[in-house]
């Protein structure tokens, strides 16, 4: 096996995104596991990663991912959106809401809003 350095992370992140731009979300997650063990405070590859696992239905792993990307980024709306998408689609709509009115807040894209749910009632 070829010995990784900075480049051959880059060439493998790049891949892994048009793998889940392909729809082959395994195919990315396995690119970019050697990806963060080389960087773990990677948070672009953190992120891409939770949404290959968000993709394949991982929702667990998705869950943890978006969490750590988080908590190195409180202000990331599209990873507060993301992570209402994975609690929503695991059936817990009450985490869902909470980060689904966060994404809003921090960014008042239409999709978020819309998610958001701001004018419903309680």
């Amino acid at each position: 096996m070829p010995e990784s350095s900075p480049e051959t992370h880059i060439i493998d992140y790049r891949a892994a995104e048009h793998l889940l731009a392909a729809r082959d979300p395994r195919g990315a997650v396995k690119l970019l596991d050697s990806v963060i063990a080389a960087h773990p405070e990677n948070t672009a590859a953190r992120l891409l990663r939770a949404r290959a696992f968000f993709a394949s239905a991982q929702l667990r792993s998705a869950e943890l991912e978006f969490q750590l990307v988080l908590e190195r980024e409180p202000d990331n709306a599209f990873a507060h959106f993301a992570l209402a998408r994975t609690y929503e689609r695991a059936l817990r709509s009450d985490r869902a809401k909470r980060h689904f009115r966060l994404a809003a807040a921090l960014d008042p894209k239409p999709e978020y809003l819309e998610a958001a749910r701001f004018d419903a009632p309680k």
